[in-house]
Order: structure tokens, then sequence, then C-alpha cells
């Protein structure tokens, strides 16, 4: 059956994306969305494990058979019972999010005949040298109804009618203490391994490839774009400064993205007047560069006109053989 990646699903991928850890660490996603729809005989559940911003792992219930897959850049290095284990993991967490689901659409007299999402994000980040640095849980159904585990990893803040209730439920039965016993433990002891499997890549540092371009505005101001591609990891600091100073400039910055090979880019860009090109300067650190680098725009240089050029020696050799021949 035909894989069904719904746009649903891209919010999870841009909180992962949003998602800042500190410098060095190593940051484990689990990323879960269960939909239904008119489409859908039954719920649709896509669960995606990702390590260092990398999928490793995929589930999705429409395959036929449904089971939890390796999809990482790296050779598979688990057990087939990891596999069967996972699935059977899969397939119940599926039962209790349609529970959930279903519970919610009694509180707001949903039929559940329509389109609804229930998104979860679950992330443990572990320092380096496998400390455990902080974990996330966050729950979001249709786009309004909010609830997230606290930094604490024992308290909850709820937004919506149905979050409340559902984050009372959760205090009853120590929902966050089963959760923080696993982001400290399980997840660590994931990271860890998967490190291990893919240190070539997890571990390894690419230089990011750095540019500076220039384009003209309709009110004649300069816009100043510095670029990084190319890079990994992902934390890179990009930085424009007027006169070396190091006052905050008004840039417009993207965040950190994907390149779609494994690698990163970004770029953070400036307004300038006209003809104060060389005034500014782009300052970019990265673990992959021996110290911070500094560069600005540099003009394109003119070009040698090469007919003329041509033109010229042709003419100098029929003169001069003329010169010979009288």
């Amino acid at each position: 059956m035909k894989t069904l990646v719904p746009t649903a699903l891209l919010l999870l991928l841009a909180i992962l994306v949003l998602t800042r850890h500190p410098e060095g660490s190593h940051p484990l996603f689990y990323l879960q969305t269960l939909l239904t729809g008119l489409d859908l005989l039954e719920p649709q559940l896509i669960y995606a494990v990702y390590i260092n911003d990398i999928h490793i792992e995929i589930f999705n219930s429409r395959e036929e058979p449904p089971r939890m897959e390796h999809c990482a850049p790296w050779v598979d290095q688990q057990k087939p019972e990891y596999w069967e284990k996972e699935t059977e993991n899969m397939l119940s967490m599926m039962q209790v999010h349609k529970n959930l689901m279903k519970k919610i659409f009694g509180i707001y007299h949903l039929s559940g005949a329509g389109n609804h999402t229930l998104q979860i994000l679950m992330a443990c980040h572990v320092l380096s040298g496998g400390y455990f640095s902080h974990g996330q849980y966050e729950l979001l159904f249709n786009g309004h109804d909010y609830i997230a585990l606290n930094e604490d990893l024992r308290t909850w803040t709820a937004v919506g009618k149905a979050a409340e209730m559902v984050r009372k439920e959760w205090e009853t039965t120590s929902f966050a203490k089963y959760l923080k016993n696993y982001l400290q433990y399980e997840g660590v002891k994931l990271i860890l391994r998967q490190l291990v499997y893919g240190k070539e890549i997890l571990l390894r540092t690419d230089t990011p490839k750095i540019h500076v371009t220039c384009k003209v505005r309709a009110d004649g101001k300069i816009t100043l774009r510095c670029w990084a591609l190319d890079f990994y990891p992902a934390e890179i600091t990009l930085t424009w400064q007027r006169d070396g100073s190091n006052q905050t400039l008004d840039m417009d910055v993207i965040e950190t993205r994907p390149a779609g090979d494994g690698t990163f880019q970004k770029w953070a860009a400036v307004v300038v007047p006209s003809g104060e090109e060389q005034r500014y300067t782009c300052h970019v650190d990265h673990e992959g560069l021996p110290e911070p680098i500094t560069l600005r725009w540099e003009p394109p240089q003119p070009s040698v006109p090469i007919m003329p050029i041509v033109t010229g020696l042709v003419l100098g050799a029929v003169l001069m053989g003329a010169v010979v021949t009288f």
C-alpha cells in the first residue's frame, strides 16, 4: 500500500528543526502523528525517530504489513527481535493514542468522522560524555489543545478544555514519572547505541562553505546575504557587524535547515545603504572551523575583454608580416 505522508506531520518536523540544543549534545526525537480522515477506514499512525536531526526509524500503520523499520544512512545492526518488539510496541501505542483521541472526541462532542490530528513530540538530549541533559514531551490535538511536560519533568502545562482533563488524568497515573525514567535511562541508552552504530556519520564534522551575495532592492538599498552551506553538525552562528562593532543589526535570519544530503544550510541577511557595502562584515562560527571566519562582499572584478585583444594580436601579426615583406 502506498505510504501517505500527511501535511499535518510537517508541524512536528518543523518543531524538530526549530528546536535548539546545546553545542556538542545529541538530541533524540520521537515524532508521532495519529490521523483520522474521510479517506481512512481507521486512524493512521506515523511514527518517526531522529537522532542529531537524522531520520533513523519509521513506522507507518498503512504499510503492509505495518512494521517498525530501519532507515538510517548506516547499516542496520539491530537484531531481528528488536524490530519485532518495536513493531508490537507501535501497535500497542497506536491503540493507546486511539483511545486518547476517542476520549477527546467525547469531551468536545465530536463524531470523529472528519479530519483530526493527534501529534506528540518526545525528545531526549544527551551531553557529550553520555550525560542526560533534558527531556521533552508535548501533545497537540487539532492545533488547539496543547499539553507539555515542564522542564522539571514532574509537572504539566495545559491549554484547552481537553488538555486540562488529560493533564488531571496523567497526574493521577504519575505519567510524568514514567516519562522521566524512560528519557533518563532508555532514551540515553538508545542515543549511545546509535552513536556507536553511526559514528562515521553522527560524529563527523563538515566545514561550512561560506559566501556573501549582494542584491539591489527596489528602494535603492542593498541586501547583503551571508550563506553557510554543506555543514555538519547543525549548530552554527551567523552575525553581521558594521565597522567591526558588536552592535545588534536588524538581520533577517532563517533557521538552520536540512539540505537533504545529511548536511545543513543557513543564511543571514542585512539591508545597507548603497555604497556602504564594504563597511559590513559577516562573522561565522562553527565546530568545523579552526577559528571564526570574517568576510565581506567582494565586488566582481572587471573581466578583461578577450575579442579586442585577439583582434589586436591578429592585426599586429598581419602588419608585421607586411613590414617584413616590404
